[in-house]
């Protein structure tokens, strides 16, 4: 070892791979807000696609502000700055919470709808 045992080699790497979990998930919420929508078309109609594109628009939130946050800690660590000082990560979650609501009544439209 060439470092000390308290020091992680890349301090970075954790940002990344917070980041790419956020990209994962802002990907996931997109693909699931589009099927929902395509699926409770037929039960709501243009509320559905009005809600799917909602939802569409939330995970595209998510995943522009995970990435800027992703941005301003990796320039505090590159400047030697305290990467705590980078403000919290609230929208990302109330965006995710909100989306997967939206997502879920679309699910239920079509799973309460008579004609499926």
């Amino acid at each position: 070892m060439t470092g000390a045992p308290d020091q992680a080699p890349d301090g970075g790497l954790q940002a990344e791979r917070t980041a790419l979990a956020w990209r994962r998930t802002s990907l996931a919420l997109a693909v699931a807000a589009a099927g929902a929508g395509r699926l409770a078309a037929p039960a709501l109609g243009v509320l559905a696609l009005a809600l799917a594109g909602l939802g569409l628009l939330q995970a595209v939130a998510v995943g522009w502000r995970a990435a800027r946050r992703y941005r301003a800690v990796r320039h505090a660590l590159g400047s030697g700055g305290d990467p705590s000082a980078v403000r919290a990560g609230g929208l990302p979650i109330a965006a995710l919470a909100v989306s997967g609501a939206v997502t879920g009544l679309l699910a239920l439209a079509f799973v309460l709808d008579p004609r499926s």
